[in-house]
């Protein structure tokens, strides 16, 4: 059994320590919107926040996780409001197939709170999650949409 605070709700899930985050998230708590993607913790398509910072919950075991703030895509915004990652990537029609598109918003946002102007290399750094469409250039202008708001 593990507490484990997501989205704000503190969830008694029953989960063995070293569980991957992504499997109690996805399995135990019901919230599909993390995807698997690697299962490596390379691709990036199950980003979440643990206390405000991209990481892949895939990496991640549950034991690490305890005590912590988990934030999914699902507790991104308030509510029905989309947050401004979410308006920026229907206003530049990024996604495509769109299975890796919850780990990159969320691992924009991250970013978008550590620097709210980032720079091209700032991005590059940070945002290493692998879209196989292709979206990485609807991406950049994603953010600095953002950025010039």
């Amino acid at each position: 059994m593990a507490n484990l605070t997501i989205n704000g709700k503190t969830l008694t899930l029953d989960v063995e320590p070293d569980t991957p985050l992504l499997w109690a998230i996805r399995e135990n708590a019901g919230l599909t919107g993390t995807k698997y993607g690697c299962g490596i913790a390379q691709c990036g398509a199950c980003t979440v926040h643990i206390d405000g910072v991209a990481m892949r919950s895939c990496g991640v075991m549950v034991s690490e996780a305890v005590g912590k703030k988990i934030t999914t895509i699902e507790g991104l915004a308030p509510g029905d409001t989309l947050h401004k990652v979410q308006t920026a990537w229907i206003a530049r029609d990024v996604p495509q197939c769109g299975y890796c598109q919850s780990g990159m918003i969320m691992a924009v946002a991250a970013l978008l709170n550590e620097k709210p102007k980032p720079t091209d290399a700032d991005i590059d750094e940070a945002i290493t999650n692998i879209c196989r469409c292709g979206t990485f250039q609807q991406v950049r202008e994603a953010i600095h949409t953002i950025a010039s708001a």
